[in-house]
């Protein structure tokens, strides 16, 4: 979407929380990545729908998304990941100050070996996959079998700025980078027990649904 339209859905948008718009504050001054505005309010949306019970997100940042999930889902619980120290101790700050902050479940580590301790708490509902871009395969091969059986994956900046439809970017780290999200996205359209649905919005959301047994 252009500028425009984006600034349009962003100023129709209901205005949040005092807590949650320091959060967006802090994350502004601190330079810590967390959903656009119009990202998390369609991943909200789409979550209101399907309204799962126990939620994993992989990156919690500083527990921005996992309080927006937590918030929007009231008889859910989510458990998220963080491997960063100085962001894990600031999820738990904020996170502490929110009644809907004690339905989040923080786990401290690198999600690829977090596996059997996130086990405990499954099956997962809906997996959130927001971490490091190129491990995002490894992420889904190592969870989406904790997946309820009609489970959903979202996976956060899919498109990644736009960038994975280009045919040549100069900045090596950017390119692979771009590179192993551009094989992320052809693997999941072509993932034989998930259907995958790519939504342009905020920096690209990728949705694959357990297909099931009937499938």
């Amino acid at each position: 979407m252009n500028e425009q339209v984006i600034g349009y859905i962003e100023s129709i948008v209901k205005g949040r929380p005092a807590l949650i718009s320091e959060m967006e504050q802090y994350a502004v001054e601190h330079n810590v990545p967390i959903m656009e505005l119009v990202g998390i309010e369609a991943l909200l949306g789409m979550l209101r729908i399907q309204q799962p019970k126990v939620i994993l997100e992989i990156g919690t940042a500083i527990g921005y998304s996992a309080l927006r999930m937590a918030g929007a889902l009231p008889e859910a619980t989510v458990v998220t990941l963080e491997r960063d120290e100085e962001r894990f101790e600031a999820a738990q700050g904020f996170l502490s100050r929110s009644e809907d902050g004690k339905r989040v479940v923080t786990l401290f580590g690198d999600a690829l070996e977090l596996a059997e301790e996130v086990e405990k708490h499954g099956p997962y509902d809906a997996i959130f996959i927001d971490a490091a871009k190129g491990q995002y395969l490894k992420f889904f091969e190592l969870y989406s079998g904790m997946l309820s059986e009609n489970g959903v994956v979202y996976s956060d900046n899919v498109l990644f700025k736009g960038l994975v439809a280009e045919e040549h970017v100069e900045q090596k780290r950017i390119r692979n980078m771009v590179k192993k999200l551009q094989n992320y996205n052809a693997w999941l359209m072509n993932h034989e027990e998930f259907d995958t649905s790519i939504l342009p919005v905020g920096d690209g959301i990728a949705i694959s649904k357990k297909r099931g047994e009937q499938r």
